[in-house]
């Protein structure tokens, strides 16, 4: 379908990275905010030659978030061959997230990694570090705001590309199924599990689905911090609404949650989810998650990284100021074969 085309670079990319990285094999344990990964002390690669750099990610993961384990995987182990100390901080709260960039300034370190789920929240403090000469690379969310706030290159993937992206795999598992009696009197009803209120991200996915989608969508805003909460609101809609026939949900963690209030309220949705990890994958091998869309988090840790190192030694300029996407890319049950080691690794 069209859409697997907006993956030929991220390949590419995934590629040549994980060829020059050797692929970690650390999983995905997470940092703590500010903890600092000593570089190449920890094995997994061999550092360069180049002087010793500090490079500060800054990102708005609530806790408990596995996404966020994948991207610092990545980012580790970019840390590791460039000789690069990496610090990482974390907080669901914007403001906070600015207070965050902002110690990362006050430390003058030599490169920024930002995530920009609430652009206006973080817009002053960025133009702080791009005037103090910090160069800044946004990642993962704020895509159309990365260059207007001063930085170098956003990577990630288009999040309303990533949205059309579902709306065509629903439209064509429905045309597939026509003629059953569940399919045969309805376009279908989906659900759009909002985690994050205000994520400018998770917003364009669930437009982006509904513009191709050819059923209804609705959106349903939880709190992604209190997954039991988050699994009373996804079961309560299913017993109150029996038109739902899937469940959009825009994080990996949230999918398994969401089959369990699914199975919880005798309802026969689908679900299917942005983002990848390990159970994910197992979920759909058992036939309990329909798809996932994949952005490789991973890539977007390491080539982050790697690019802030580039870029300081005049080397090479990743994207060549456009957006280095790494995604979307529908995946499925018969793409779990060559995911799983993947997955297993904290690479996918």
């Amino acid at each position: 379908m069209a859409h697997r085309r907006t993956t030929a670079t991220a390949v590419t990319l995934a590629a040549v990275a994980l060829l020059a990285a050797g692929c970690s094999s650390s999983g995905g344990k997470k940092s703590a905010a500010d903890e600092g990964d000593d570089g190449g002390a920890q094995g997994g690669g061999t550092s360069v030659g180049t002087p010793r750099l500090t490079i500060a990610m800054v990102t708005h993961s609530g806790e408990g978030d596995t996404f966020w384990d994948i991207v610092q995987s990545g980012a580790k182990q970019a840390a590791r061959k460039d000789n690069v100390r990496f610090d990482y901080a974390n907080h669901k709260d914007a403001g906070q997230q600015a207070q965050l960039v902002q110690t990362a300034i006050d430390k003058k370190v030599d490169g920024l990694i930002v995530t920009l789920a609430k652009p206006d929240a973080l817009k002053a403090v960025i133009g702080k570090a791009v005037r103090r000469g910090i160069p800044v690379i946004t990642i993962n969310s704020g895509a159309e705001h990365s260059a207007e706030l001063g930085a170098l290159a956003h990577i990630g993937q288009d999040e309303t590309v990533a949205g059309e992206a579902v709306g065509e795999e629903l439209n064509a598992r429905a045309e597939a199924a026509k003629g059953t009696e569940a399919t045969e009197a309805t376009e279908g009803k989906a659900l759009c599990v909002i985690h994050e209120q205000g994520n400018v991200s998770l917003e364009e996915r669930c437009a982006g689905a509904k513009k191709t989608f050819k059923g209804t969508l609705e959106t349903l805003n939880v709190d992604g911090t209190n997954m039991p909460g988050v699994q009373s609101s996804v079961e309560a809609k299913l017993q109150s609404d029996k038109d739902v026939d899937t469940v959009v949900t825009l994080g990996a963690p949230f999918a398994a949650t969401s089959a369990k209030a699914k199975e919880k309220a005798g309802s026969a949705a689908e679900v299917v989810t942005f983002d990848l990890n390990a159970q994910v994958v197992k979920e759909m091998k058992a036939k309990r998650i329909g798809f996932a869309v994949d952005q490789q988090p991973y890539m977007q840790g390491y080539e982050a990284v790697d690019l802030l190192w580039l870029h300081r030694y005049n080397l090479n300029s990743l994207g060549g100021g456009k957006p280095v996407l790494t995604g979307p890319e529908i995946v499925t049950r018969r793409d779990v074969p060559r995911l799983e080691k993947y997955t297993e690794r904290g690479t996918r």
